[in-house]
């Protein structure tokens, strides 16, 4: 399985995912499921995969071949004029892959899926943010709906709805993205460090900080286990329940 999480700010925009995949206990591998392309001063684009491996690596390896070798028929996202574009072409490239695997009906077409998170931002355009589906659909985030999450998602969800604010820090958003990975990891085996992170800052127009969390990293570590203790300590905080009287 996968956690990625892609993070709106009024600074910019926060990207972070797990490497870990599996087909059952047995199997479990490391993959980079996070990926950036640069143009400084003109455009920097991100995107983050989840869902079956096959088909998101053949997407990546046809938007790097794109990119590396455009034409008028096959463009890539480098020559793409504004995000919106970019979305439109992922999502199609999104669509044809799982076209082209699935081998008959809905059974292999649902074995096939994988959704996309891409934002970065190109020129005068706004940062951005999508969500991608595997029709090949997309929609964009607002600050009505500030991130979007793909995999394994409902474990970290309720940090980033209770703790979430637009006007954060990019290192408050690293740590909030932290807990909400740490209860996830937590909570479902198929996710795990390592953890990479891309830090977009808006109006750069070139990648960011881009840097990955290691499996002993110290201060995860001390995230985690001050989240443990603060719950904790929440919890015994909170009002005594009394029983009704039967």
């Amino acid at each position: 399985m996968t956690y990625c999480v892609g993070l709106m700010l009024k600074k910019g925009l926060v990207f972070m995912s797990d490497t870990r995949t599996n087909s059952g206990v047995d199997n479990i591998s490391t993959f980079q499921k996070m990926f950036t392309w640069e143009v400084p001063g003109e455009r920097s684009i991100t995107l983050m995969t989840a869902g079956n491996l096959a088909t998101t690596q053949s997407v990546i390896s046809l938007l790097e071949e794109r990119s590396k070798q455009p034409s008028e028929r096959n463009p890539g996202i480098l020559q793409m004029p504004s995000m919106f574009q970019v979305a439109t072409l992922v999502g199609n490239l999104l669509k044809e892959v799982i076209s082209t695997h699935a081998e008959a009906g809905q059974r292999a077409d649902s074995a096939f899926n994988a959704t996309i998170v891409l934002g970065g931002q190109i020129g005068d355009g706004a940062p951005c943010m999508f969500l991608i589906y595997p029709e090949g659909n997309f929609i964009e985030a607002s600050f009505d709906t500030p991130y979007f999450q793909i995999g394994e998602t409902k474990y970290g969800r309720p940090i980033l709805v209770r703790a979430y604010d637009p006007e954060m820090s990019f290192e408050d958003a690293v740590k909030l993205l932290l807990v909400s990975f740490d209860s996830t990891i937590k909570a479902n085996l198929s996710v795990s460090l390592p953890l990479d992170v891309h830090i977009y800052k808006a109006g750069s127009l070139k990648n960011g900080r881009i840097f990955r969390i290691a499996t002993d990293d110290p201060y995860y570590e001390s995230v985690s286990t001050g989240w443990g203790i603060a719950l904790r300590e929440a919890f015994g905080q909170l009002p005594d329940f009394v029983l009704p009287e039967t």
